[in-house]
């Protein structure tokens, strides 16, 4: 078995209306890759979110009697706490620095997902603006899976991610917040392990797993290699969507 990673090289500033499958194709051609059937590409949020348009300009928020408050009660930009509000459906805890929500997308995460780091806006100041996760993942996944199978023919998994933190655990890791192609879980019950043992509860993230693999490619500054190339996925690929890796709320033990 042998999973191989490749960040793609040469992805420049992406900016609103952009051509993410044009880009990408070019960039696979000055990595020296030539994309394959059951090759996966994973793509950083932030491009995703930037080719999309949703970078917010700060300067054109009023925030709200309840996000003054809790901008207050958190120390944090009032105007920031108002779209997190209102890509939200839940606000689950909050202290000093943080407010940790139920995103509009279903999963639990710091602040929304919104993020100030590599921003840059038409004005002088990156401060006065921020980067809002994408409306709906899976789909933009499946339209530039669609894309590149109309350009190359070749059938691929793509992936999108992003760094959240976890309960119990300091530090970030990269997840899956879309995707199209490849499975959100493998289930493995009923599979036997070296002793002819039956497993009865493994379900495997393997979206997830992988997304962190790639995160450690694009790292988490100033890398600037947002798409990674992946061959070598150690499962078939077929269909999955993000709904299936969030628990429901009825099986959550900790909320």
């Amino acid at each position: 078995m042998s999973l191989t990673l490749t960040s793609l090289k040469n992805i420049p500033l992406i900016r609103r209306g952009d051509h993410l499958a044009d880009i990408i194709l070019k960039s696979l051609h000055e990595s020296n890759q030539e994309l394959q059937d059951d090759d996966i590409l994973v793509l950083a949020q932030k491009i995703i979110s930037k080719a999309e348009g949703r970078m917010v300009n700060l300067a054109s928020i009023h925030p709200s009697p309840r996000a003054i408050q809790l901008g207050e009660e958190t120390e944090k930009d009032p105007r920031v706490v108002e779209l997190m509000l209102q890509e939200s459906s839940e606000v689950l805890r909050s202290r000093k620095g943080v407010i940790v929500v139920e995103h509009k997308l279903g999963f639990v995460c710091a602040n929304a997902g919104i993020d100030h780091s590599n921003v840059m806006g038409a004005g002088d100041s990156n401060e006065e603006f921020v980067l809002l996760l994408p409306e709906d993942p899976d789909t933009s996944a499946k339209q530039l899976r669609d894309q590149i199978l109309q350009s190359t023919g070749k059938r691929i998994g793509v992936m999108i991610i992003d760094s959240h933190g976890r309960a119990w655990r300091n530090g970030t890791v990269g997840i899956c917040i879309g995707l199209s192609g490849i499975p959100a879980l493998v289930d493995e019950r009923g599979w036997h392990d070296l002793f002819g043992y039956t497993l009865k509860a493994t379900i495997v993230a393997v979206a997830d797993e992988l997304a962190a693999a790639a995160s450690l490619m694009m790292g988490q500054a100033a890398e600037g290699t947002p798409v990674v190339h992946v061959r070598g996925f150690p499962y078939p690929l077929g269909e999955g969507s993000l709904g299936e890796i969030i628990r429901p709320k009825e099986l959550d033990m900790f909320r």
